[in-house]
This record gives structure tokens, sequence and C-alpha cells, in this order.
């Protein structure tokens, strides 16, 4: 087979376009964080990331514009070169304080934070174990590191026990696991991994993308178990709670100094824009100094599950503002999706492969400036597709 003939095959996206319900690479027209424009329609919003709501705030949208006036637009160089400002410092050392560890140091992505750190630690000698619903991100550092990779069932303590039982010989063991999983929104057990990493000798790497902002007090989810200490490493992303773009890597000096000089998606990539990074910085006052975001966020989630359940949805085990609605196969999935379109909602829907056959969902997510008009609206549109009979 050819190189390209594989592109010639891949039908599955063509026929969903051709039918006018392709879900994937949407053009929004307008968006101001709850609600967006689609097709000329505005609809309520209930798949952002944007917990806090913070994209529209006037401290932050200023913060962006000022950088942009003083700064311009690129830093045209990477952090390694060219293209570390002193705001860049600025941001390091802030969240290093906020994340209550010795260094940090950022990226230009979450994506690759993740992918620098897992690659510039684990070596050839080394082992990397995931949990099996990690992110894209860590499989993808695993990967290009030179160590061996294993992996374990989501949140299964006794077969990470096993896993770990097979790899005494190794020189490091990371493991890394998401915070708050994504698509199911259920939290780490992070205790009993802190516990099992320990007997084992085992370093751990918590990917907190889904919990800095919303954990914790906003401090994450190490904070949210009070073990922030017993985490080896902390990531974060800038494109959630932060309302930028960017990611952050936390731990002991020694180690971030070592990453920083080690992870290629680091030194070989643009850093942040002086706007991203000020808009960070201003994000993080904002949440230091404005609990009620954070406040609103979990009354508004709380609400939602409370609707989800009444109404007889399977929200699977969720514990944050992550509440996917599990439909269980791709055509249904779809047609919900649909469904909720036509009645002025949007969700993400999340099909087979990145997710295992009968787990398809919808994958619904809220922020603090969720008024209850819009989540009552999001409630109604579900009773709605479930009375019209769209859900298997």
């Amino acid at each position: 087979m050819g190189l390209f003939d594989k592109c010639s095959q891949f039908v599955r996206a063509k026929q969903l376009m051709k039918s006018g319900r392709y879900p994937f690479f949407l053009p929004l027209e307008d968006t101001e964080g709850c609600t967006v424009v689609l097709r000329g329609k505005k609809l309520v919003m209930a798949g952002s990331n944007n917990y806090l709501g913070l994209t529209t705030h006037p401290k932050v949208r200023r913060a962006a514009v000022e950088a942009v006036e003083k700064y311009g637009t690129s830093c045209t160089g990477s952090r390694f070169l060219n293209g570390t400002l002193t705001l860049h410092h600025e941001l390091d050392r802030r969240m290093a304080d906020f994340m209550a560890k010795e260094a940090a140091i950022c990226f230009s992505t979450g994506y690759q934070a993740n992918l620098g750190a897992v690659s510039a630690l684990v070596g050839k000698r080394d082992v990397a174990i995931t949990d099996k619903e990690d992110h894209a991100s860590i499989i993808d550092g695993c990967r290009l590191s030179r160590g061996t990779v294993k992996w374990f069932r989501h949140n299964d303590m006794d077969h990470l026990i096993h896993v770990l039982e097979s790899v005494k010989d190794a020189d490091g063991v990371l493991v890394v696991v998401d915070g708050v999983y994504s698509m199911g929104g259920d939290i780490a057990p992070l205790p009993a991994l802190v516990e099992t990493c320990k007997r084992y000798g085992a370093r751990l790497m918590v990917d907190d993308a889904h919990g800095l902002g919303v954990l914790g007090g906003g401090h994450g989810t190490a904070a949210h178990f009070d073990l922030i200490e017993e985490v080896d490493l902390l990531m974060g992303t800038f494109s959630k709670s932060f309302a930028s773009q960017g990611g952050v890597i936390a731990g002991d000096e020694g180690v971030i100094h070592y990453i920083q000089h080690h992870a290629r998606s680091l030194i070989f990539s643009a850093s942040m824009p002086a706007c991203n990074v000020a808009t960070v910085l201003a994000a993080l006052d904002v949440i230091e100094s404005e609990p009620e975001h954070l406040e609103r966020l979990w009354e508004n989630a709380w609400y939602m599950m409370d609707g989800f359940r009444r109404l007889g949805y399977n929200i699977g085990s969720t514990e944050t503002p992550i509440i996917p609605v599990i439909v269980g196969d791709d055509f249904g999935t779809i047609a919900l999706w649909w469904e909720l379109i036509e009645r002025g909602v949007y969700t993400n829907p999340v099909l087979s492969p990145a997710v295992q056959p009968g787990g398809q969902l919808l994958r619904t997510s809220y922020m603090a400036t969720h008024t209850r008009e819009h989540l009552d609206r999001v409630l109604a549109a579900f009773e709605d597709a479930q009375r019209a009979k769209t859900v298997a």
C-alpha cells in the first residue's frame, strides 16, 4: 500500500460530513464563554473547559491587551534562547508558589509540558507506568522516551501493584496519572497512589490539567487530598481555568532545572507570547482574590449532577464539573448530539476509539459564569431529547 492510500480509504468522517451532522472541527462564529454562535444560531456552551469563566473577565482581558501593546504579538524564539521575558520568569515563580513546589517551568502548551517532562526524565533503563485512561500527551511523552512503557487498569491499585512488582529491576520508575480524568470527571485516588508509589520507590507525576483551578481551593488535586508534598511532579495547563494557553511543570528545583535543559518540546518551540503569559498572571490574581468564581462553579456542577440524575441519565462516577452523559454507541451519541444542537445546546461527542466500545458519551462541562437560566436550558434540552426517544 502506498503512503497516501490510507487517506482515500478514510471515509468515516466524509460520510458524516455529507449528512450535515459532522460534530468535529466546527467553526464557531462568536463566543462569549457561556454562549456561542454556530451556523448563525446562538447556543448554550456546555462543552468548554473555561471552568472559572475567566476568558471574559475584564481584568484578564485588559492584561492581554496591555501585553500586546507593550511586547507585541510573539517572542519569536524559544525559552532556551531569545524567547524568555521577565514575564516568563515571573510566571514560573508565581506558579511554583501557587502549586506549593520549589520551582516551576512553563511551556507553550499543556501537551508540550507532558511531552517534554516525561520524555526528558524517563531514560533507557527506566520505566513509565500510566493509567489506562491517561491523556494522549502523557502516552506520547512515554513513547518519545527511551524507557519501557507499562500501563495499569483505570484507578486499579491492585493492577498497579502487579505492574510495579514486574519492574523491580528498573533503574527508575515514573507513575503518571491524571488528577481529574477529562472524559469521566472522576478524581484519581491519590492517597492510595502515593502510598503504593512510596512502597515501591516509584516517583509520582500528576497531570492536573482539569484539577488546577477547580479542586483544592483552586490549587489542584494534590491540595484537595492535602498531599502536595507527597507528589513528586505536578503538571497544569493554562487553556482551561487560567483562560489562556500554555502548560507548567512544578516540582523540586533540581528536577525542574533538569527538565528545562532536556525537554525538547521546550527547547525547540517558541515560547508563550507575552499576551498569554500576562493573561495567566491576571487569572492567577483573580483566582487568589475572588474565591466566589470557584464557589459558583461548584454550585453549578452539583446542580447539573442532580439534574441529570433526576432525568435518569447515566453520568458515571463523576465528582467534578465534567459531567459525561454515557450513551453507549456511536450512532446514539451522534443522534443525541444533533438533537441538542437543534435545541440550542453545544456538547462534545466522544466516540470510539477515543473511549472503549460501550463507553461512547457526550462530554458536558460547566462554568462559574453559567447562569441558572443557562443550566435549565441545558437540562430542558436533554429532557426534550429524551422524550423524543433519541437515546437507546
